[in-house]
């Protein structure tokens, strides 16, 4: 009885269904079954095939036959030969479009270069010290943390919070005014259904953020900008200001001293609410970071931060340190049961701070995104000298400031040269129209996220950026 092709010893690679049909050798109808497999994109750059004796036993056809096919593939491009990798798909190949749907331009598909701002580079993320942090954690946590959770968040995450806020941003606090939550759009959430009202905001801000104002019933009404951040002695009757003194995002410039003291000021004799948005506050190049506006009234201001620029945004870890009037009633909106950061990744980030590796980190962060910076100015010096960095030395983005009229245009060209980049007025308040002369700031300008990139892809972002920028 012939041995079944199920149970024989050289049918023991992965499957591959092919068709061979059609005129022409049992060599060329193989070949031809595996361009088709490729065109189509059944078989997926980087694919490995069966090794050529197992998909010789699986189609019935000679080794040899197999073997000239893939040998012939590998000279025409189709896959690539490698030892201890086997054969393979070869990257470049691109597959063709199924039928009826039209095929992509390349220049239409994800970016070569990514310098949208926000996002710092996933392969920054401490891993070792984060993984030590985790072990200790786990290890000492008490039986508890395995339970329902504290909608205030875990204890030994708010006293680290507490001391280490104290310590580097001047924050005036104490562990049961601290709040843990997902990262600052959790805390706008639970603001704004606490607050209510109406709110003022920065001119320039995050379109997502005050879309999400919006869903919780808060209006927002536009404050000018300039160079030395809000304009906060233009506060109407409004709840709340929501407020990144030290940064202002995305422009660059930090709340002056005399501003700062006058949105306290603001915030006593109205019984207003200042909301401080502290995204960045660690990283500051030209200087010590000046401290948050909290530290100014702990009554009147709510300092919100997390972890997305310094660690990661996957984390979904943050906090807000509230007035004593308001922890129950954020509490209260939280619910019951903390739904948001996981008790475990809670410990760890407490564990990470209080072993000292967070401000190893942010120092090393810090030095890496100054030369980030620095590269970025060098290269506009270079090849662009009429095109001026706007904003201090701080964060992870920069504004590059544009001729009036060319911004739609150099987002345009940036895109042609494979660069995700993102205009500056993408950021400007819908109620700052661009035919009034209302005070407003409405500058032409690039929002660089210059901390996104790898390594590696750098060099080529600045390049791609300084293509697309106008000539003088």
């Amino acid at each position: 009885m012939a041995e079944s092709w199920v149970n024989s010893a050289e049918s023991l690679g992965a499957d591959l269904h092919l068709e061979l049909s059609g005129a022409g050798s049992r060599r060329a109808v193989l070949m031809r079954a595996l361009r088709e497999a490729v065109r189509s994109g059944r078989l997926a750059p980087g694919t490995r095939l069966p090794p050529y004796r197992s998909l010789a036993a699986d189609l019935g056809i000679a080794r040899n036959t197999v073997a000239d096919a893939y040998a012939e593939l590998v000279a025409e491009g189709w896959l690539t030969a490698r030892q201890g990798s086997g054969t393979r798909v070869a990257q470049q190949v691109a597959p063709v479009a199924p039928v009826g749907r039209q095929r992509t331009p390349a220049r239409a598909g994800r970016p070569a270069y990514d310098l949208v701002q926000g996002r710092p580079d996933p392969a920054a993320f401490p891993r070792g010290a984060w993984l030590a942090s985790a072990r200790r954690a786990l290890t000492l946590a008490p039986h508890d943390a395995f339970g329902p959770g504290d909608p205030r968040g875990r204890a030994e995450l708010r006293e680290a919070l507490a001391e280490y806020l104290a310590r580097v941003r001047g924050v005036r606090t104490v562990p049961d005014r601290v709040v843990v939550c997902s990262g600052a759009a959790h805390a706008l959430r639970l603001m704004a259904s606490v607050v209510g009202g109406r709110w003022a905001v920065e001119s320039y801000g995050l379109p997502f953020h005050r879309g999400l104002l919006a869903d919780e019933g808060v209006r927002t009404v536009p404050l000018a900008v300039d160079e030395h951040g809000a304009k906060v002695g233009e506060l109407g009757k409004v709840r709340a200001v929501l407020l990144t003194p030290a940064h202002q995002f995305p422009t660059g410039g930090p709340l002056h001293a005399e501003r700062r003291a006058a949105v306290v000021d603001w915030a006593r004799s109205t019984g207003g609410l200042v909301l401080e948005d502290d995204y960045d506050g660690e990283f500051r190049y030209d200087r010590q970071p000046v401290g948050a506006v909290q530290s100014l009234d702990p009554d009147r201001v709510v300092l919100m931060g997390s972890v997305s620029k310094s660690l990661s945004p996957t984390l979904r870890l943050g906090w807000m340190v509230l007035p004593e009037r308001l922890v129950d009633d954020v509490v209260a909106a939280k619910g019951e049961r903390e739904q948001h950061s996981s008790a475990t990744e809670q410990l760890t980030l407490a564990d990470f701070i209080t072993s000292g590796a967070y401000d190893r980190h942010v120092r090393r962060m810090r030095r890496r995104h100054r030369r980030r910076r620095d590269q970025l100015v060098a290269a506009l010096a270079e090849r662009a000298p009429h095109v001026r960095v706007s904003g201090i030395a701080a964060g992870l983005h920069a504004v590059l400031e544009l001729p009036p009229g060319t911004e739609r245009a150099v987002v345009k060209a940036a895109a042609w040269q494979g660069l995700a980049v993102e205009g500056l007025s993408d950021y400007r308040h819908p109620d700052v129209p661009a035919d009034r002369h209302d005070g407003h700031d409405r500058r032409d300008g690039l929002v660089v996220g210059y901390a996104t990139p790898p390594e590696h892809g750098y060099a080529g972002a600045l390049d791609a950026l300084c293509r697309a920028l106008p000539p003088e």
